[in-house]
């Protein structure tokens, strides 16, 4: 597969791009709210939703929102979190929070009124379910569970985006041993803290936080675990739809004395970086990525060859570490939540929770340091524990949602210097977890996606000749054009141009 898919994947919910002419009128947002707190592993400070899913329509004209639906039975739905649009289908999953029992995760399809309407549901194979994928075939979801750090993948239908059968395979890195500390309300600790016994009894397991197939081919998954301070690589069979094996785990970070804490990773549009923000040290680690390897990898694996020559090789290379809180600000007193790469790839966001702020990073885009970041400012959110944030479809507007305060704020983005400014516009909801951008699919859109997957099979039979004809170069031809191709789609789908 090319990178263009597996870049609307990897988060189509803050980076897919449009003009303003071809978005459907008002983009809806999808927004998760936590509804038990007794069973979650961490303890939100706010109010407990008595209806755990809202959807808003915005309006790009000046960044307000209007509420269309307020559901979600806590008895059918609690403590939803981490949501997923699906590249294709006006379909939504999102799964459930909770380290008492196995979570599942929901599918529901969403109309241009808010309305949702189940189509599928499946457990999720672990607790305290926290990160969904979509592979670049679209025939399976990845699901991650923090609680007990499993990694599970689930077929889904190609014409309805519904599940269509049990899990393919659950993964656990843990072997079957049994997790050392309790859960919260069994005296175990809060997870929200990051005080030096907290971080003991955490640490103690491992905490598998998120999976992110390689924007190139697909598969390698990267998953960050917080619990044990790495950033594993695992090797994605995409043929069966499931993770093979571990080839290589490296530290997420430079810290010495307290632990990094992974929680999340994402990588940059254009250049071949990736980066990692660590909860609990309060930073960013940027990790230039091995692309050649990479091809490799996907070049044996359409073999049908043997990955094992592979364990032990890392596609990753530590570059740089950053705070992303000022150094006067004590990091125990701190989280850090969502980091993101606004599409452009000029700017690099990360939440703190403690700090209250959202802190802007400038990407370097020339020399040596190519990718690398430097501090451009901190914006409080106007609330408390912004646990997650999200751009609208124009990059123009910054929601966050502030988890401990029951409120999303609305900020206008200044695509040249990365300033955040309050629009004014603040709603009212109850613990907010997650906002979901959902600009639904039209008729331009389906037949732009339509073009994208001919174009990607023309280019892998492409590969595959070359391949048979054992010319290296025209392998690395065809994958220039699709390059070429995913490029020439960013800048036909960004916003017009700001003057600076």
């Amino acid at each position: 597969m090319t990178p263009f898919t597996q870049t609307h994947q990897l988060d189509r919910e803050s980076t897919f791009e449009s003009n303003q002419s071809t978005l459907p009128s008002g983009e809806l947002f999808f927004v998760s709210c936590y509804s038990d707190f007794e069973k979650l592993a961490h303890g939100p400070r706010g109010t407990e939703a008595s209806s755990s899913i809202y959807v808003y329509r915005f309006h790009p004209s000046d960044g307000s929102m209007v509420l269309l639906n307020v559901s979600g039975d806590p008895d059918e739905v609690m403590n939803p979190a981490f949501t997923r649009l699906h590249p294709r289908f006006d379909v939504v999953y999102t799964c459930t929070e909770d380290i008492s029992s196995e979570g599942k995760i929901i599918a529901y399809a969403i109309d241009s009124n808010g309305v949702l309407t189940k189509i599928s549901e499946i457990n999720a194979g672990g607790k305290s379910t926290c990160y969904l994928t979509i592979d670049n075939a679209q025939k399976n979801l990845l699901a991650v569970n923090y609680w007990d750090s499993t990694i599970v993948t689930i077929p889904i239908s190609l014409e309805t985006g519904e599940f269509t059968g049990p899990l393919n395979s659950v993964y656990d890195p843990k072997g079957g041993k049994a997790l050392i500390s309790a859960a919260r309300k069994d005296g175990g600790v809060n997870h929200s803290n990051n005080d030096e016994s907290t971080i003991k009894m955490r640490q103690a397991d491992p905490h598998s936080h998120a999976i992110v197939l390689d924007p190139y081919f697909g598969r390698m998954a990267y998953v960050p675990c917080l619990g044990k301070d790495l950033i594993r690589e695992f090797f994605y069979n995409a043929e069966k739809g499931c993770i093979d094996k571990e080839i290589n785990s490296l530290p997420s970070g430079l810290s010495m004395n307290r632990p990094d804490g992974p929680r999340y990773v994402v990588f940059h549009p254009t250049f071949d970086i990736m980066y990692v923000v660590n909860e609990l040290s309060s930073t960013v680690a940027v990790f230039s990525v091995n692309r050649k390897l990479l091809r490799e990898m996907n070049a044996d694996a359409k073999e049908g060859l043997c990955m094992d020559h592979f364990k032990g090789k890392s596609t990753l290379t530590l570059i740089q570490s950053i705070k992303v809180i000022p150094r006067a600000f004590p990091t125990k007193m701190n989280t850090c939540g969502r980091i993101c790469v606004h599409a452009s790839g000029r700017f690099v966001l990360v939440s703190n929770r403690g700090h209250q702020s959202i802190a802007v990073l400038r990407v370097k885009t020339k020399g040596l340091k190519r990718g690398q970041l430097e501090l451009a400012n901190y914006f409080h959110t106007r609330g408390e524990t912004p646990r997650h944030f999200v751009f609208d479809s124009s990059g123009q507007f910054l929601l966050v949602a502030n988890q401990d305060s029951d409120n999303i704020s609305v900020f206008n983005f200044n695509q040249c210097n990365g300033d955040l400014k309050f629009t004014g516009n603040e709603y009212r909801v109850p613990s907010p977890n997650f906002v979901c951008s959902c600009p639904l699919n039209d008729d331009e859109n389906t037949d732009l996606y339509e073009k994208e997957f001919e174009i990607e099979t023309m280019i892998e039979r492409q590969s595959d000749h070359s391949s048979s004809s054992s010319t290296g170069l025209e392998l690395q031809l065809s994958e220039a054009k699709a390059e070429i191709f995913r490029l020439q789609q960013q800048l036909a789908l960004v916003t017009p141009k700001v003057v600076c």
